[in-house]
């Protein structure tokens, strides 16, 4: 069907490039592509058949358009970092081709992160004649696709979600981060924030705490209110809702730690001279800690992740869980990685499939959310994602 550029060489571009070569009827040519290319080569190495790798600085349009130019592809999947998604925007932008990230931008010197950046860039894609698909991850992603699923099938009005991101498994290391270490952090240690009645609420981090029982007798964790750009979406295009409010579960081990470096400075953003060098604090903890990547033959249990809705349907008033439960160890037997990033690489997979083959198209910049969730849906399952809904007594306030 196309040609796929794939930018990033982290866990999730691991999965994202599997997953895309296992499909050479969909993927006829990958070109991975990275800062470090030996982090490619090393990629492409495990990979069923052969790929193209690249060395590529994304903060450099110029470098980004010359690769573009160069291998020809009909679609850029940014799996780099957030703070790049702008860059390799104006890339695609210079030479026609269409987008597709799994997070939305964050500027480097700010813990801020939010659509109206790219959002902005709708008119000159659509002038270009081509698209950009944002956030098409697990959540954001899978979790704004169930919520429409949901909407189309099970409820004529949406009034309150609830996105519930748990992982029940354990890596035995003292301190780890699943994901990027530094973009993880920022995110862990901004206010909270939720949409109620037509506007955001901010709490302190992580100081509302519920408990949540997890389904298949997973157990019971704790979750903290945190907030996640789909909620600023899924505001924009669930017509009607109320509220909406994203959880994800910590161990008190890892608050325990994130405490810790906090008090110590070790979490800031600014530069600090040290020894006449100017250093970012968060970047030297990302550097010490371990590879998320690293992660996947250590990593046992499963994460859970779900949206909780509920609304009406033919005037009543209903109650449903859909969510997807994923075993870190049959992740790293198929792909060599950990739940965490397979939950992310497998949905960037999909959503570039629903853009080469054509069962997503328009002009401009689009979220997941204003797209049929069927043929998504039905790829989940297909692909290594199964989900699970169920009606149910509504989530305890």
């Amino acid at each position: 069907m196309g040609k796929v550029l794939i930018i990033g060489a982290g866990g999730v571009s691991q999965v994202t490039t599997w997953k895309c070569a296992m499909l050479p009827e969909v993927f006829e040519e990958i070109c991975l592509a990275s800062r470090t290319k030996a982090k490619c080569d090393k990629i492409a190495q495990m990979l069923p058949r052969p790929i193209r790798t690249a060395q590529l600085d994304a903060d450099n349009v110029e470098e980004t358009v010359a690769l573009i130019k160069d291998f020809k592809p009909d679609l850029v999947v940014n799996l780099a970092l957030p703070y790049q998604d702008l860059s390799i925007m104006d890339a695609c932008l210079a030479t026609g081709v269409d987008y597709l990230d799994t997070a939305n931008y964050e500027p480097p010197d700010t813990a801020k992160f939010e659509y109206s950046w790219q959002w902005a860039y709708h008119d000159r894609f659509k002038d270009k004649g081509i698209m950009a698909l944002l956030g098409s991850g697990f959540d954001p992603g899978v979790t704004s696709v169930m919520t429409m699923h949901a909407l189309k099938h099970h409820f004529d009005e949406i009034h309150t979600i609830d996105i519930i991101d748990c992982n029940a498994g354990s890596h035995g290391m003292p301190f780890a981060t699943n994901f990027n270490p530094e973009i993880n952090i920022r995110e862990v240690t901004a206010k909270g924030r939720y949409w109620e009645n037509g506007q955001w609420v901010e709490t302190e981090p992580l100081s509302v705490k519920r408990e949540f029982e997890l389904p298949e007798n997973l157990g019971t964790m704790n979750i903290y209110l945190m907030y996640h750009e789909e909620l600023e979406s899924l505001a924009k295009f669930v017509p009607g809702l109320k509220r909406a409010r994203f959880w994800m579960s910590f161990s008190d081990n890892y608050l325990k730690h994130l405490e810790v470096l906090q008090n110590v400075g070790m979490t800031g953003i600014e530069p600090v001279n040290f020894n006449g060098q100017e250093i970012i604090p968060l970047q030297f903890l990302k550097a010490l800690l371990p590879d998320p990547a690293s992660l996947g033959p250590l990593t046992k249990g499963h994460t859970c992740i779900g949206v909780m809705v509920e609304g009406v349907k033919d005037g009543k008033a209903r109650k449903y869980y859909i969510y997807n439960i994923c075993d870190h160890e049959a992740c790293y037997a198929e792909v060599k990685s950990q739940a965490i990033s397979y939950t992310t690489g497998v949905p960037a997979m999909i959503g570039a499939k629903m853009l080469l083959t054509g069962v997503w198209r328009g002009q401009g910049v689009f979220n997941i959310e204003q797209f049929d969730p069927d043929p998504f849906m039905d790829d989940l399952n297909r692909f290594g994602l199964p989900w699970k809904e169920e009606f149910m007594e509504g989530f305890d306030d």
